[in-house]
């Protein structure tokens, strides 16, 4: 069962609906099939603060993704990451995409996600926004 843990305390958030729809991305996404991720929320300040230390960004930015690197004692490596979103900024892109927060939400948290799963859309050809697209429209986000 995926972890979810809200940090921040701006913005009033619902976790259990949060809680449900990660509880089915394993069974609709392979690659996440029988594996373990987290989620974490937090504010912009935060989110600020990993963006520069891990990616040299002095910025906010909507999701940030930290795939677990297995080591030598991990046998099982059944963990996938951590998936950390800024709900301020989430709801600052509901509201410019027409989109209630629980569904910007959704879209960061399965887009964390595929980037867990191996995923990079900096890097392929457009397979990871296809995927995207497909699994949301399959989602109803």
């Amino acid at each position: 069962m995926p972890l979810v843990v809200n940090l921040q305390r701006k913005i009033k958030l619902d976790t259990s609906v949060v809680k449900k729809f990660v509880s089915t991305l394993p069974t609709k996404i392979d690659e996440a099939d029988g594996r373990d991720f987290a989620i974490a929320f937090v504010s912009d300040r935060r989110m600020k603060e990993l963006n520069g230390f891990f990616r040299g960004k002095d910025s906010t930015t909507d999701v940030l993704s930290f795939p677990h690197e297995p080591d030598e004692f991990d046998n099982e490596n059944t963990n996938l990451g951590d998936i950390v979103i800024s709900v301020e900024q989430a709801e600052r892109q509901a509201k410019e995409n027409k989109l209630t927060l629980e569904n910007e939400i959704k879209q960061l948290i399965l887009h964390g996600l595929l980037h867990l799963c191996g995923f990079d859309h900096e890097t392929d050809d457009g397979e990871m926004n296809k995927r995207e697209l497909a699994l949301r429209k399959k989602l109803g986000i």
